[in-house]
Order: structure tokens, then C-alpha cells, then sequence
């Protein structure tokens, strides 16, 4: 098949192209090229912005493209409406993040999602995306999701193919909310740990989606599907304890009521990665979001230790000095155990 990927470049596009051309299907990528990367062999590249240069696609013929970086609706509209007679299946890339009530387990497809007013619209209209990343955008994130999924639709009614990840894991990950457990614990030495160590986390690895994701293209697969690890699998405890088993690592995990945490003002899911208070309601279901839909059409997942391992040889080849985007400072952690 022939796929057009709208980014492509980093993390979750850059394992969907690896897969699909493993698979045998020639891609190109249409992108502005600000993000570096090692080139993958027989990918062609088009240079351009989705907001300006869409002309540039204008004359060839795909059979599927793939949008891996759609947030603004218009943005959407406008890809779609240039590729709605070149290719046969949009893909959009969206987020658990569109769900409006995740207070209990068991989300799944037909969910209430977000909605935003015009004003929040115009709000997030006026961001420049050039500069803007998906977290500048805060609190519209989910909604802004839930309209790009909605344009897509209403171009190319029946041939589009919704994508909902939560946490995406693994290897060129440049968020590092999962990286920093591995390469925190691999350091060795008292850890601090979030609340419960049985306390159930969810996350997928994006190899995982990367490759379930051609799979779905291959079979022309169109409506809306939940794409995240199985709840109730990994606990932030085996978690952990992984990480000190594949690093070989002396680590020791100190493990901190959530109640000290909030007190102490600690940025859970960005200073202490992967923990949301308990005691938030309206989050008691964020780390239990439905799979059935997608395990039924073929999903699967590979074992936590491969996705550790390979994360962890992986952030190795990091620049030393490159600042980390999430994860405690070690100073800060070392104040917060002191103080227990």
C-alpha cells in the first residue's frame, strides 16, 4: 500500500513508518522538518507546513494517509478536504484526553466526549501552532481532540479511522513520563515512589500501536477505537520492580503517602510521572479505560520487560546535558525523603 504520513518524524509516527515498511509499503512523509532524526531507508520525504503547503501533495495518490499531529480542527479540515479524492482511509491519531467523564472504570468508545464553546475555540485559534505544543494548549487539548475526530468525519463521512492512545511508551519518546522511571531507577539508590505500589497504572508501548495500527490499514478498518495497555495488568509496584530487574540496579523505593505529596505540592503525572492522586474522583477511572473493541480487532502487547529494556538502551543515546521533560529533580526528591 501506499501511505502518506502527515509528521512522521518522532516517537509514535516514526514506529508506525518503521512497521508499515517492515510490512512492505511505501511511504511518504509530508512534513516541515524541524524535528531530527535518522532517516529511514526508502521513506520519501515532502518538505512542507499543513497550514500552508498542501499544495505541494496536490496530483498524487495514496491509498491511506495518516494524521499523527492533527489539533487544531481547521488544520484537519484542511488535510482532509486536499486528500478527501487521494486517498481512500484517513487515519487521525486522537486521545484518551477526549473523554468527558473518566470518574469511573470501563470508558469505552461510546463515551460522552469533550466539547468546547466558540470562545475556547477562538482561545486555541490563536495559539500559534508553529510554536505551540499539544501541552500549550492545557485544558482544550481533549476538546480540540474530539473536533479534529468530528472534522475528519464530516470530509470523508465512512472512511476515517480514530485512534484514542492514552500513554504512549518506549523508545524515542520525547515526553520522557515513562522514560524518567526507567532511567531513575536504573540510577540506583532511594527512590521515591507515589502512593499505593499496588495501585494500577495503563500505558501502551508504541511500538505496540505502531504495528496494530498497519494492521488495521492493511484490513481498510474505519470508526473509533480506544488504544491503550490492559487495565488492571501493571501495577506501578511490578513496575518498578522491573525496571530494578532489567537495570540490575541498587535501587530501593520509599514509597510516599499521596496526602505528604499534595501537601508538598508535587506536579503529579509531570514531576512524579504515571501517578494521579486516588483520591481525585473524577480520575478513578483514567488508568482503567476499555481495550475490548481493539483487543478484539487485534491488538496485542508486548512484555513490560522488552519495553523496558529497550527505553532504557534507547535514552543512553540522549545528549547528557539534554534537560529532562519530566520526572522529580534530584535535589527536590532528596528534600522530600529527607523530610519523611
Amino acid at each position: 500500500m501506499k501511505i502518506l504520513v502527515i509528521g512522521g518524524t518522532r516517537f509514535v509516527g516514526r514506529h508506525f513508518v518503521t512497521a508499515a515498511v517492515t510490512r512492505g509499503h511505501k511511504i511518504t512523509l509530508f512534513n516541515r522538518g524541524r524535528h531530527t532524526a535518522a532517516p529511514i531507508e526508502g521513506v520519501e520525504t515532502i518538505r512542507g507546513d499543513r497550514f500552508s503547503d498542501l499544495a505541494k501533495l496536490a496530483g498524487r495518490r495514496w491509498d491511506v494517509v495518516v494524521d499523527t499531529c492533527g489539533l487544531l480542527p481547521r488544520a484537519v479540515r484542511a488535510s482532509a478536504e486536499a486528500l478527501r479524492d487521494a486517498v481512500d482511509l484517513y487515519v487521525f491519531v486522537s486521545s484518551q484526553s477526549v473523554y468527558a467523564d473518566v470518574s469511573r472504570p470501563g470508558v469505552d468508545e461510546s463515551s460522552p466526549t469533550e466539547t468546547l464553546t466558540d470562545e475556547q475555540l477562538d482561545k486555541a485559534n490563536a495559539i500559534d501552532p508553529a510554536t505551540a505544543s499539544a501541552v500549550g494548549y492545557g485544558e482544550l487539548y481533549g476538546g480540540l481532540k474530539t473536533l479534529c475526530e468530528q472534522t475528519a468525519e464530516s470530509v470523508m463521512r465512512g472512511r476515517v479511522l480514530v485512534l484514542r492512545p492514552g500513554l504512549i511508551v518506549g523508545p524515542y519518546d520525547y515526553t520522557d513520563r515513562f522514560t524518567y522511571w526507567v532511567a531513575r531507577v536504573a540510577r540506583g539508590g532511594e527512590v521515591l515512589a507515589p502512593g499505593r505500589p499496588q495501585r494500577y497504572v495503563q500505558f501502551i508501548d508504541a511500538r505496540d500501536l505502531g504495528e496494530w495500527t498497519v494492521r488495521m490499514i492493511e484490513r481498510k478498518t474505519v470508526g473509533v477505537y480506544n488504544c491503550n495497555g490492559l487495565p488492571g495488568a501493571v501495577t506501578m509496584g511490578s513496575l518498578l520492580d522491573e525496571c530494578k530487574a532489567v537495570s540490575g540496579s541498587d535501587a530501593s523505593f520509599t514509597w510516599v503517602d499521596e496526602e505528604f505529596l499534595v501537601e508538598q505540592q508535587v506536579a503529579a503525572w509531570s514531576e512524579l510521572p504515571l501517578w494521579l492522586p486516588e483520591s481525585v474522583e473524577s480520575l478513578k477511572g483514567f488508568m482503567f479505560v476499555s481495550l475490548d473493541k481493539a483487543v478484539e480487532a487485534g491488538l496485542t502487547f508486548r512484555p513490560l520487560k522488552e519495553t523496558i529494556t529497550d527505553t532504557l538502551t534507547w535514552r543512553t543515546t540522549v545528549a547528557a546535558d539534554e534537560a529532562w521533560k519530566a520526572g522529580l529533580d534530584p535535589a527536590k526528591e532528596r528534600r522530600l525523603l529527607n523530610e519523611l
